[in-house]
């Protein structure tokens, strides 16, 4: 009797996880927490209250760490970035395109730490003490000893699952430091190469 193969054993949920395929939010967050990530400051300046009125307050600066950032195409020039929906990063992106990105380097851990703290009213005060400059394009804060920063604008939103991806042009690059290494995130931690 020559040898068939086996039939695949159906995927069963586990009662906790309310996923289909059977892996629950614990299990995949564990098993994504394995794949080292670099570091990044997603950055975007907020309107003007009232654009029409000289007088009225300007927008305030918005930062965002973020970990899910990646290459997308070199021919044109894309990048993209993770959003959780409804965060305040992802409802700025939804009313304007213009945004930038700070490669984060191993001595920028506090940055990153700054900027992924949940519930903050105002990044007004996390940016007071961060040397940046605005980017050209964007108006955006790049952030002074970064390893890479990028200035960009949004090309295209994906709604996938509870985050938002966002596909963004990349209209200057530049690398202004080439000192230190990345800031990289591996099982929870900020973490150095080496």
């Amino acid at each position: 009797m020559p040898n068939t193969p086996a039939a695949p054993s159906p995927i069963i949920p586990s009662p906790a996880s309310g996923h289909a395929e059977g892996v629950s939010n614990d299990e995949f967050r564990a098993a994504m927490s394995r794949l080292a990530s670099g570091v990044v400051l997603v950055t975007a300046q907020e309107p003007p209250l009232d654009p029409d009125d000289p007088t009225a307050p300007g927008g305030e600066d918005v930062g965002m760490t973020a970990t899910a950032f990646m290459s997308v195409s070199l021919d044109p020039p894309l990048v993209l970035v993770s959003l959780r929906n409804g965060s305040r990063m992802d409802e700025l992106l939804e009313e304007q395109e213009l945004w930038a990105v700070s490669v984060l380097s191993e001595s920028q851990r506090h940055i990153a730490g700054r900027f992924a703290m949940k519930g903050r009213v105002s990044d007004r005060l996390l940016f007071a003490d961060i040397p940046y400059t605005r980017g050209e394009y964007t108006g955006a804060p790049l952030v002074g000893g970064a390893l890479a920063v990028l200035e960009c604008r949004t090309e295209q939103r994906v709604l996938s699952g509870d985050h938002t991806l966002v596909i963004g042009r990349v209209l200057t690059a530049r690398v202004p430091s080439a000192e230190g290494g990345p800031l990289t995130y591996f099982r929870g931690r900020y973490r150095q190469l080496g």
